[in-house]
């Protein structure tokens, strides 16, 4: 019984045996398929590890490609900069030659008829009046009053600069369709026509005819004020273009001078005589018909506006009195490429273009320095201002004399401090000085009745007055207008500023006797707080553009008035470090096709980078640019 019981319970046994292996193995068949599973995962995994490694080691070949490529640009652009700052070495090394000297004789001409026309009006004043009286008692039998008089002769003296306004503001139009050899040529006509209507008003006894005659003398110097700083500074060499753009000033205080000189009592300043005075603004006119036939058309009108490349080859040749222009027609084209989006720009496109805004301001702001600083007053009215100071009538005129004298002599120093001393400086100190002397003519008006030699003193500050508008502000706001603007929006830009410039040549005109009726010997102040004004200004704003190229002085307001442009440049930059810095990362291609576009020699920051003096490279023979490279090709990187 008990065996049975044995052999039974070892049965069991064995049976419990059985199905515990069968559990277990059911459970590691189980285990040994997840492990399948998990090999089977793992297998994947190290096969896309593989796709990853493949594709890291292309993207690691694209970042050492796009290095590589990014030297190639970084030495071109050193070549670039280098062979431009050998450009500019030659270009300051050019002299003043005979036929350039001769072009510049016959174009300042119209300045000089500017100058003339100016100044002719102030010592016959009272011969004219007198003329004006006789001519309306013959025609109405009645004499007129004392004041209409004066309102008649302020029509004759401020129609001049309406004529200018419309012959400033057709400036550009001229430019653009004659050229500026040929406006100057065609505009001789309305100076001729002028001068010829003021020399017979006495004959056709009219005062009508001689206000039409300084109308049309007016539109000729307004079209003048801006064809020939134009046409000057377009032919004169880039060391010699401040001093040879103060010779349109020195031309305009010879005019003074003259036309001063032949108005005084003992020559033409009477009452057969100033219609002759008048009349000999035909000189000029007739002068420069004679001359600038000769004279070659301005090469960067030739170049850039008319794409007449051989022409203005033998411009420049006959201009530098060498066959060695390359580098002249490097600099054109240099100008032309950074401003060829702009190269048809008009007045409106002018106006609302935000890279040009702010030279625009500028060359708007500089020519009102000039005109409302009270030199016109001096001009027009002097002879008048002597007397009121107490001289008599013939010193008078004799001070008005020594003012002409001195504006010519301080012109001349000028003239090689532009290209040393820079424009912005002299443009500081000739408003600060004329801002003291200011002060100092409206003390001597208050106590000219005390003390008796303070008419002198008077005197004297008017004339230190002068002496320092001849240094900056006479001749600097004609010539960096033309030096602020590139050849595209050029002559819209002058004709702005000339438009300005005239516009408050015709308020002060006009409106200086009535001021200096109400206010007496406070007549300066008004000018004294503008003349603060403008040397703040230009303090703050202004440029120095001393041997700077127009390009140069276009990349110089692009860069520091363009906030966008700054912002986006600090960004690629953070970008360029970032993917400089990456050596065992892997960049996306994205940042490798910003860090390209970065390095890519953009035109502004080229142009920009080219007038920085980075060491003294000794001229050699001219040479081409160096070659430019092929376009990179980046793969994967979208460029």
């Amino acid at each position: 019984m008990s065996m049975n019981l044995s052999a039974k319970l070892d049965e069991l046994q064995r049976g419990d045996r059985q199905l515990e292996t069968t559990v277990a193995l059911c459970e590691i068949r189980t285990q040994l398929q997840e492990l399948t599973k998990s090999v089977e995962s793992c297998q994947t995994e190290v096969s896309e590890v593989k796709r990853d490694m493949v594709a890291i080691k292309q993207e690691l070949d694209t970042v050492q490609q796009v290095k590589e490529e990014i030297e190639e640009l970084r030495e071109y652009v050193d070549r670039l900069e280098e062979h431009s700052h050998r450009r500019k070495l030659r270009l300051l090394e050019q002299g003043l030659t005979l036929f350039l000297s001769y072009a510049i004789l016959a174009a300042v001409l119209g300045m000089l008829q500017f100058g003339y026309n100016t100044g002719v009006i102030n010592a016959p004043e009272v011969n004219i009046e007198n003329f004006m009286k006789d001519v309306y008692k013959d025609r109405y039998g009645e004499d007129i009053s004392d004041d209409s008089v004066k309102t008649l002769y302020s029509v004759a003296v401020s129609i001049f600069a309406i004529g200018g306004m419309v012959g400033g503001f057709s400036g550009g139009a001229i430019a653009n369709r004659f050229g500026r050899k040929g406006g100057l040529l065609l505009n001789n006509v309305l100076g001729i026509v002028g001068a010829c209507l003021m020399g017979f008003t006495k004959l056709a006894e009219s005062y009508e005819m001689l206000f039409f005659g300084r109308f049309i003398i007016g539109v000729n110097c307004g079209l003048n004020t801006s064809l020939v700083p134009m046409y000057i500074s377009e032919i004169a060499p880039l060391n010699l273009r401040g001093g040879l753009g103060t010779v349109n000033q020195l031309a305009v205080t010879v005019g003074l001078l003259v036309s001063q000189v032949l108005g005084i009592e003992q020559i033409l300043g009477t009452n057969e005589g100033w219609p002759v005075l008048l009349g000999l603004a035909i000189c000029p006119a007739i002068l420069q018909l004679l001359l600038l036939p000769v004279c070659p058309e301005s090469p960067r009108y030739l170049l850039i506006t008319k794409q007449w490349e051989e022409e203005a080859r033998k411009a420049l040749r006959r201009l530098r009195a060498s066959n060695q222009v390359e580098e002249d027609i490097e600099e054109m084209r240099a100008e032309e490429r950074a401003q060829q989006a702009e190269s048809t720009i008009s007045m409106t496109e002018l106006i609302c273009s935000p890279t040009l805004r702010a030279p625009l301001v500028i060359g708007v702001v500089m020519q009102l320095s000039q005109q409302l600083s009270g030199i016109n007053a001096v001009f027009y009215y002097s002879t008048n201002l002597f007397t009121s100071s107490g001289l008599t009538d013939e010193s008078a005129k004799f001070a008005t004399i020594g003012i002409g004298a001195i504006m010519v002599c301080m012109t001349l120093v000028s003239i090689p401090l532009m290209d040393r001393t820079g424009r912005r400086t002299l443009h500081l100190y000739g408003l600060g000085g004329m801002f003291i002397f200011s002060i100092f003519i409206t003390i001597s008006f208050l106590i000219k009745e005390m003390i008796d030699w303070m008419s002198y003193i008077s005197v004297v500050s008017t004339l230190c007055f002068v002496v320092f508008f001849a240094v900056g502000p006479g001749s600097i706001p004609w010539m960096i207008t033309a030096e602020l603007f590139s050849q595209g929006p050029r002559p819209a830009a002058m004709s702005i500023a000339v438009l300005v410039n005239w516009l408050a040549n015709f308020l002060v005109g006009i409106g200086f006797p009535s001021m200096k009726s109400s206010l007496e010997n406070y007549t300066f102040l008004p000018f004294s707080a503008f003349l603060a004004i403008f040397w703040i200004f230009t303090y703050k704003k202004v440029p120095e553009t001393k041997n700077k190229t127009f390009e140069e002085i276009l990349a110089l307001f692009r860069h520091g008035n363009d906030r966008s442009s700054l912002r986006d440049s600090r960004l690629y930059g953070s970008m360029l470090n970032c993917v400089n810095a990456l050596e065992g990362h892997i960049p996306p291609a994205e940042s490798a096709a910003l860090m390209v576009a970065e390095e890519k020699p953009h035109p502004d920051s080229f142009v920009f980078a080219a007038g920085s003096e980075r060491s003294s490279v000794a001229p050699a023979q001219p040479e081409r640019p160096p070659p430019p490279l092929p376009p990179p090709r980046f793969p994967n990187s979208g460029v």
